[in-house]
């Protein structure tokens, strides 16, 4: 008896892409539990938490951000600031500037009053918070309504910023004992010549060095206070302008732009004239701050004032 064979056909819906390759290649494959195979996936980046101090925020060493890498967000604010602290703040200048002094350079000093007064433009705002966090200020803390800005423009940068405000009084700083003694010490060379001994030993030979201390009783309070102290003179001078923050970008510090600023604010700061250096004062200084303070005012007995000065 021969087999029964029943042959089935499927009829299928006509189209014109229904018999070709790439409208099967169209159709999203599935599994047997009938998930999608092909779709798009979104693939999102996990990091492992193993007891690491910067797992959230990292901190650059350089301008002192704190952001979280792998957000592009964040990555991207803290290029922008990191050269901002390091180059200097973008500046596109205003319509109406008060230039005070320009350079052949095509560098210039430009005051912040008017419209573009420090209190209201939000450049200014911007540089100012680059200088509070740089120089150690409280947020909102250096700025006041009776502060003058003066900004120094190059390259289409603020690379310099210096903060004068008007006093009434100053105090002149001690210099310290191993300022006034340096040119007083003998000279190294010549004082360990004179105390060289030669000790010998058959064909050995020893020699000894002795160097002489130099003990000063009279030192100065600074000196025993440390060598980033201050101290000045209990009886106060008359003074007009005192400079609240001097700053400069790293990159183009040493080459004369915070001495510019001073001159600029000292022309500009009182309408009878350019100041004299006896009637400017600093702020107690950092230690880079007195090297340049004692160089400009070429003394380093210069003016120092404090809040009760204002």
């Amino acid at each position: 008896m021969q087999p029964k064979i029943n042959t089935f056909f499927k009829r299928q819906a006509t189209g014109p892409d229904s018999n070709s390759e790439a409208a099967e290649a169209k159709r999203p494959k599935s599994c047997g539990d009938g998930k999608v195979l092909n779709k798009k996936r979104n693939y999102g980046q996990f990091h492992l938490e193993l007891g690491q101090p910067d797992f959230l925020l990292h901190m650059c060493a350089a301008c002192g951000m704190m952001y979280a890498r792998g957000n592009d967000e964040d990555e991207k604010v803290h290029r922008a600031y990191h050269k901002g602290c390091l180059e200097g703040v973008p500046f596109k200048g205003w319509r109406e500037e008060t230039v005070v002094m320009r350079s052949e350079g095509g560098d210039r000093i430009i005051l912040a009053s008017g419209e573009n007064s420090c209190i209201r433009n939000s450049k200014v705002q911007e540089v100012i918070k680059v200088v509070e966090k740089e120089l150690g200020f409280g947020e909102g803390q250096l700025l006041h309504k009776l502060c003058k800005v003066y900004l120094f423009v190059s390259g289409g940068r603020i690379a310099g910023c210096l903060v004068a405000e008007p006093i009434k009084a100053a105090h002149k700083v001690i210099p310290s004992s191993a300022s006034e003694n340096r040119s007083n010490l003998p000279d190294n060379k010549t004082e360990s010549a004179q105390a060289n001994h030669t000790l010998e030993f058959g064909k050995i030979s020893f020699k000894r060095e002795v160097l002489r201390r130099h003990n000063h009783p009279d030192r100065s309070k600074e000196e025993c206070q440390g060598p980033g102290a201050i101290v000045c003179e209990e009886e106060a001078v008359p003074a007009l302008c005192g400079f609240r923050a001097i700053w400069v970008v790293p990159s183009r510090r040493r080459k004369g732009i915070a001495s510019q600023l001073v001159d600029a604010a000292r022309k500009s700061f009182c309408e009878g004239g350019m100041l004299g250096i006896s009637q400017c004062a600093f702020t107690p200084p950092t230690s880079e701050g007195k090297e340049l303070a004692s160089t400009y005012c070429k003394t380093s007995a210069f003016l120092v004032y404090r809040d009760g000065d204002v």
